[in-house]
């Protein structure tokens, strides 16, 4: 089973009373975009709306409707002196199951966001549990794949680092040794032909090559720069490396001006001089996903 999909199996074992929280509109500069959702227990929640007093009005009125309570919020006592916000209840869709709150996000909730949210309350039953872990499937599948070629100081870090990310990673090595320690959520890959997983990944996958061997990146990095359907091809180094690959690539690999173009080395950019493996580590994990997100719109 699939990471998110996973975890929001054990939350719902553990909790047999759930509240699905979900942002039903949001106009103007909000923390979360419509649809966004989380789950509330009366113990534990999952996911988030964007945090702040709108998360806790909802947390408090979900835990509320889950209690069979009539008093919808209070987290609004400190700031306004109204234990009960009804002024935020939308009463002509609130029954015993479900409700909407309708809150601006501006200084009297200590929120100064500027925009205006409806957030929709609902017991969840078991045809919803049934089909919110449909969804988390389904979604975890479609997360973009990245494939980090070598288990290194870098490579580790770079699997941390995406192991927090909505990410199928996978982490390919020819050294055994070089995968023990991997995230838990990392896929890792033993194999003597790295370059072939190049070949095998879905399309739109980003490739990341940091190997001990540079004759080895060559080959992979030649190997994804000839598919047209990346999402991003990176190659740990500096311009003596690119230049090198470049003059390899043109002359014996059968490669062109127009692929080689697709080549991100350094990866990272190189704004920051800090050759540490986190520092590079996050670097390039910021811009990875900024090169799928993109891709993706």
């Amino acid at each position: 089973m699939t990471a998110t999909a996973k975890s929001l199996r054990a939350f719902l074992g553990a909790a047999p009373a759930v509240a699905l929280v979900e942002v039903a509109e949001a106009k103007g500069s909000t923390p979360r975009e419509k649809g966004a959702w989380m789950l509330v227990s009366p113990q534990r929640i999952f996911g988030t709306i964007g945090g702040g007093q709108l998360e806790f009005m909802a947390i408090d009125t979900a835990r509320a409707m889950l209690a069979g309570s009539s008093k919808r919020s209070t987290v609004m006592e400190h700031v306004t002196g109204d234990p009960v916000p009804a002024r935020y209840l939308d009463h002509a869709n609130e029954t015993k199951d479900s409700l909407t709150l309708d809150i601006p996000l501006g200084p009297e909730i200590g929120q100064c966001c500027g925009g205006r949210v409806e957030v929709a309350v609902r017991n969840v039953d078991d045809a919803m549990r049934a089909d919110l872990l449909a969804s988390a499937e389904a979604s975890d599948a479609a997360r973009p794949h990245v494939y980090v070629f070598g288990g290194g100081h870098v490579g580790h870090a770079l699997a941390s680092a995406f192991a927090l990310l909505p990410l199928n990673v996978v982490v390919v090595e020819t050294r055994s040794d070089a995968l023990e320690g991997m995230p838990d959520n990392v896929v890792t890959r033993l194999t003597p032909m790295p370059e072939e997983m190049v070949r095998e990944a879905p399309a739109g996958a980003a490739f990341v090559v940091l190997t001990h061997d540079h004759a080895l990146d060559f080959l992979i990095v030649a190997e994804a720069l000839k598919r047209d359907d990346t999402g991003y091809v990176g190659m740990i180094g500096s311009k003596t490396k690119k230049a090198t690959f470049k003059s390899w690539f043109l002359k014996t690999a059968g490669g062109s001006d127009g692929q080689f173009a697709g080549l991100i080395c350094p990866i990272g950019g190189d704004a920051v001089k800090d050759k540490r493996p986190a520092v590079i580590a996050a670097l390039a994990a910021a811009e990875i996903m900024t090169a799928l997100v993109l891709r993706a719109k």
